[in-house]
Formats: structure tokens, C-alpha cells, sequence
């Protein structure tokens, strides 16, 4: 079954196909040909601004879990041969601190929907009964609906790639420097883990790296969504970071 087919993503498309169209219109004698990608752009930025309190909420949850650090590296110690106590004792610490060790996870999975609506507008032919013009529009002659394999394949390459390469790069950079400082602002492991789990955060600062494979694939529209998306989340939480460094220091 086609999800886009079911009536209501039907209609929450058809009304973010209006929104793009509309925005494109009111930003065409501004930004001429590049009104839809500039569109695209606003709306990413209306969606991150709208965002800002749980970007809040996450950076305070990781300074929460790094003033943690050394009580669950005492409940490591103390049940460490109990693990089914010992992730008990873990969560009624986060409840009594009022924290969650998945707050990192909300930014993400509340632009999910966002970014699943940006793909389903670049490639279906129609939506909601009507004809899909957004698949006309295009930056610097790369289709906003086509992606970098689809691109590359068609027997396409440069000038168009560089737009790709462009986009990935920024996404590449941006992954690298959040990397960085997912490493720096993590609390300390604790020796008593298994070296499977001292590894887990080193392995897991290699997560925003999936975004660059995923904006390959993607049409082009949606690429461009998440080198905004990606790039705003790390210049906030940098911002965020040192107000809070701030505010414990005071």
C-alpha cells in the first residue's frame, strides 16, 4: 500500500504542496528561479525555530547525564553482576532527576514527519488528485526531485554533480564537527562496563555519518532540507552548550 495514497497523508501533503507554492511565490521576486529551493529552506528554518525548546531540553539532558555520571558509575559498580537490578536502579534514577536517556532521540524523530513529507513531495507525479509541478523546479538545473544515484545514472554528471557534492559536503563537515563534540561532551564510561559498552559511544558518534549516505539517496529537495537541518542543530547546540556552561559556573 502507498502510504501517500491514504487520504489523511493525503491531505497534510496536498496542504504542504500549497504551503511550498505559496512561499515560493511570495520569495520568486527575491530569489528568482531558486524560489521553491528557497522555500524549501524557510520552511526548515520555521521548523527548527518552532524546535528550539526541545534543542533546549536536549542539551540540558546531556549536562543532566554528565552530573550523573558518577552516580550510575556507583550503581554499575554496585550491581554490576545483577544487570536486570542494575537498568532498574538506572531508570528510577533518571525519574527521580526528572531526565530521560532518550532525550537525545526527540529532535529527530519529531523531524521525521517533516522529512518524510519533503520526500513525498519530490517524488510523487501527483498529489492528492492533482499534478505534481514541484517536479519541475529545479537549482542550477538539477531537478529538486532527482537524487544523486538517480542523477549520476541517467548518464548526468558535471556541472549538476557539483550541487550533489556541495550539499554532501556540508552534511560530511557538519557530521565530523558534532562528532567532535558528541566525544567531548560525553560523561566519562565507566570501567566496570564491558568493553562492548565502553566502545558504545564511540561507535555511536559515528551516527551523524548516516545522514550523508541517506542525502545521496534522497531526492535533491530533501538533501537540501537536511544540510539546513543538520547545520542549524550544530551552530544550537554550540549556543546552547555555553549558556549552560555559563549558567553552572555562575
Amino acid at each position: 500500500m502507498d502510504i501517500y495514497s491514504f487520504a489523511p497523508v493525503a491531505i497534510v501533503l496536498d496542504f504542504a504542496y500549497s504551503l511550498v507554492t505559496a512561499l515560493a511565490t511570495l520569495l520568486a521576486p527575491l530569489t528568482g528561479v531558486l524560489s521553491t529551493a528557497a522555500a524549501i529552506v524557510a520552511i526548515t528554518l520555521l521548523v527548527r525555530t518552532l524546535l528550539i525548546p526541545v534543542g533546549r531540553s536536549q542539551v540540558r539532558a546531556e549536562f543532566t547525564r554528565r552530573r550523573l555520571a558518577p552516580k550510575l558509575k556507583e550503581l554499575q559498580q554496585r550491581y554490576k553482576k545483577k544487570p536486570e537490578l542494575l537498568q532498574q536502579k538506572t531508570m528510577e534514577l533518571y525519574q527521580a532527576e526528572k531526565a530521560s536517556p532518550l532525550a537525545g532521540c526527540f529532535p529527530t524523530l519529531l523531524q521525521a514527519p517533516v522529512i518524510s513529507t519533503v520526500y513525498g513531495l519530490f517524488i510523487l507525479q501527483s498529489i492528492n488528485g492533482h499534478s505534481n509541478d514541484l517536479l519541475t523546479e529545479d537549482i542550477f538545473g538539477v531537478q529538486l526531485g532527482s537524487s544523486l544515484i538517480s542523477f549520476v545514472g541517467g548518464g548526468d554528471a558535471w556541472p549538476g554533480a557539483l550541487v550533489y557534492l556541495a550539499l554532501l559536503a556540508i552534511i560530511a563537515v557538519v557530521a565530523w564537527l558534532s562528532r567532535r563534540a558528541a566525544l567531548r561532551n560525553a560523561p566519562p564510561v565507566s570501567d566496570e562496563l564491558p568493553p562492548g559498552m565502553q566502545n558504545l559511544t564511540g561507535i555511536l558518534s559515528w551516527m551523524p555519518f548516516i545522514t550523508v549516505i541517506f542525502a545521496a539517496i534522497v531526492p535533491l529537495a530533501a538533501t537540501l532540507y537536511l544540510a539546513v537541518t543538520t547545520s542549524w542543530t550544530l551552530v544550537e547546540r554550540a549556543v546552547l552548550r555555553r549558556r549552560y556552561e555559563k549558567v553552572m559556573a555562575e
